[in-house]
């Protein structure tokens, strides 16, 4: 049985989406913010192997640096961040929500937290 997906770090890539194999999970390696050496480790092949399959990747997307092949490979949903990024920042709301919304007892020393929270909103449109 084939996956249609490949995996590395905390990252997903789609395959049969015009990269092969390698050159996408080097690519993934990238999208973790690895270096080309520590990509090849990674691998387990030379760093000179490691930046031919990024070439490789680059030439095929059209870009010239490695930050370039990594936004068009997202931009192009070859590659995407697992789910486990979004359960974590729930799970830090929720943390955040039990501690500051304590309530404090006359004479218990108090000590202010303040979290500055920014959100931003953004409306799709179709």
């Amino acid at each position: 049985m084939t996956t249609s997906t490949l995996t590395a770090g905390n990252w997903q890539g789609n395959l049969k989406m015009g990269l092969a194999p390698r050159e996408l999970e080097a690519t993934l390696w990238a999208a973790a913010d690895m270096t080309v050496k520590q990509i090849g480790r990674a691998m387990s092949i030379s760093p000179a192997t490691a930046e031919k399959r990024l070439e490789s990747a680059r030439f095929k997307l059209g870009v010239k640096t490695m930050r370039g092949l990594v936004l068009e490979a997202f931009k192009r949903q070859i590659i995407a961040p697992l789910v486990v990024l979004v359960c974590l920042v729930m799970t830090a709301q929720q943390a955040n929500t039990e501690q500051f919304g304590r309530i404090r007892r006359p004479g218990e020393r108090r000590i202010e937290t303040r979290v500055a929270v920014r959100r931003i909103e953004v409306a799709l449109t179709a």
